[in-house]
């Protein structure tokens, strides 16, 4: 059924140039293909592998390369640090691809995003090194993000989540977490190349990813919890601060959507890396090359 509706000027905002509010975008100028980051100086490192450059755009913490690689146009984007953020750039992306600028309404022929985060986070497992590669083939959202969206249920997993909650004792003052998948397609593409992993993608960095620096988290216990859940030997590897809303949006979208992480800090050793560049750029020329083949 077309869906008819006229969307106001107030929900999607338009720049005197014609382009998408917060990313300055213009639908001609994004591939369906979309490396998302969240460093904009990260950008120019995906983009550095690529044979050639379309158009470059920056507005605020979104920094946009279009351009080819290996024959394939790709799109990469920064999105900065945080689910909101992701709120804005997924919504503004599917816009982008699907929405009649001129009518205001959803083009009648669908356009399908992929959507691959390219990440870095710290490992919960003690078997999950710096420098590894976790496939978010599950994200677990601590942000509630998802919980605002209409079919908010049909896309998630409902008895890992009822099982999650229980084993941790879920304070009712935190947002209720959601377990969503990423594509089965991209995992099927990725899973030689990276570990399997269940991705808490967090609404901070510090207390509630267990961080204690002068603020005590309310729960002090609660890593140790997600360290030991298990629910059909599956388990929970690493922290992060985006995924759940890119699989969560791209899901009720239609989009293909997944995060990728190199681990630059191990939780339980208490020990980071911050020379972690080397890993990120195997983690990208990995991305791409795999990217290339759709």
């Amino acid at each position: 059924m077309k869906n008819s509706r006229i969307i106001p000027a107030s929900e999607l905002i338009l720049n005197d140039d014609g382009t998408i509010f917060h990313l300055h975008l213009l639908p001609e100028q994004i591939a369906d293909i979309i490396i998302l980051v969240g460093d904009p100086g990260r950008v120019a490192l995906v983009s550095s592998f690529f044979d050639n450059i379309e158009c470059e755009v920056a507005n605020r913490e979104f920094k946009t390369v279009t351009g080819n690689y290996k024959g394939k146009r790709m799109t990469v984007m920064s999105t900065g640090i945080g689910i909101g953020n992701i709120d804005i750039s997924v919504t503004e992306l599917d816009a982008l691809a699907n929405i009649d600028f001129a009518t205001r309404q959803v083009k009648p022929q669908f356009r399908q995003l992929t959507l691959v985060r390219l990440g870095t986070s710290g490992a919960i497992q003690k078997d999950i090194s710096v420098g590894d590669f976790v496939f978010s083939r599950t994200s677990l959202g601590f942000d509630g993000l998802l919980n605002y969206y209409k079919g908010r249920n049909d896309v998630c997993d409902l008895e890992i989540e009822k099982a999650f909650m229980a084993h941790t004792g879920w304070n009712e003052l935190l947002p209720k977490p959601y377990f969503i998948d990423a594509d089965k397609g991209l995992w099927e593409l990725f899973k030689d190349s990276t570990i399997e992993g269940i991705t808490i993608a967090a609404p901070g960095f510090y207390a509630p990813q267990g961080r204690w620096v002068r603020l005590e988290p309310a729960d002090v216990h609660l890593n140790e919890k997600i360290e030991t859940f298990d629910f059909g030997g599956r388990r929970i590897t690493n922290f992060e601060m985006e995924g759940s809303a890119l699989a969560g949006l791209a899901a009720l979208m239609g989009h293909r959507a997944t995060t990728i992480c190199t681990i630059i800090a191990q939780r339980i050793a208490k020990d980071a890396c911050t020379d972690y560049k080397p890993f990120v750029k195997q983690m990208i020329h990995m991305a791409l090359d795999k990217l290339a083949t759709l």
